[in-house]
């Protein structure tokens, strides 16, 4: 949690210095309402942690609703992927399930900043809550059998002897074992600093930076033999692209 407290401390510290720059910007234009999706990559995710759906329509002259979807891959914090030594193939070690977050949002986007047409930055405070809908999926491995031309694929059990090491020949297919997923309700809060850099109105890009926390009403078993948890404090970064009118 101490990098999330610095975070927060790093955001306040922008806000301020946004706060002086207020009523410097002329000509600035109007818009109603914005569509946007994003890239997100985040401290509980891999490379790429997912993708984000936001729809904001405008309350006054500084305040939006918004209105989100996030569809993340949430990992535990002591994944770790090896070679397979016959295949050299990835997997996860000691990894038994997948967590998939749809995190529904509602919120409000403060505009701290507005930019003129086709230069500067906008600026906005983003503060969004909701429901987390998780979808625990089992994490299948391919491994030998006693025949030497088969092999079969399972949801991988650290505790099965014939899971170990040189048994485990890599992953199983994309999606195997969906069907046999198990749902998990939580609740999502977020804050974070949205900047708009997009030089055409009726097009958005820029990115997004905050804390979140997904949190679910029960503890999600991700890796058997090591610590789990029901709460995932999170840092992340979202890069976007929409359009608005």
């Amino acid at each position: 949690m101490g990098s999330l407290a610095k975070t927060v401390i790093t955001l306040l510290v922008v806000v301020s210095s946004i706060q002086n720059l207020r009523g410097q910007t002329q000509d600035s234009y109007e818009y109603n309402s914005e569509f946007t999706w994003g890239i997100n990559k985040n401290s509980a995710g891999g490379l790429i942690g997912g993708f984000t759906f936001k729809k904001a329509k405008r309350i006054n002259e500084r305040l939006f609703a918004t209105y989100g979807l996030e569809i993340m891959n949430v990992k535990n914090p002591q994944e770790v992927r090896i070679q397979a030594p016959e295949t050299g193939n990835f997997y996860t070690f000691g990894k038994s399930n997948y967590l998939f977050a749809f995190r529904f949002q509602y919120g409000r986007d403060l505009v701290l900043f507005t930019k003129a047409p086709q230069q500067g930055i906008e600026i906005k405070a983003v503060l969004a809550v909701g429901p987390s809908v998780g979808i625990v999926a089992p994490y299948y491995i391919e491994r030998k059998t006693g025949s030497q031309f088969n092999t079969v694929s399972e949801q991988y059990n650290p505790d099965n002897p014939k899971h170990n090491y040189s048994n485990i020949l890599g992953t199983g297919y994309l999606f195997e074992g969906l069907g046999d997923s198990k749902i998990q309700m939580g609740g999502n809060i977020k804050l974070g600093f949205n900047f708009e850099m997009g030089v055409v109105k009726s097009q958005v890009t820029g990115f997004e930076v905050g804390v979140l926390i997904d949190a679910y009403f029960k503890e999600v078993i991700l890796m058997p033999r090591a610590p789990n948890q029901a709460v995932y404090p999170t840092v992340y970064f979202t890069l976007f692209y929409g359009s608005r009118k």
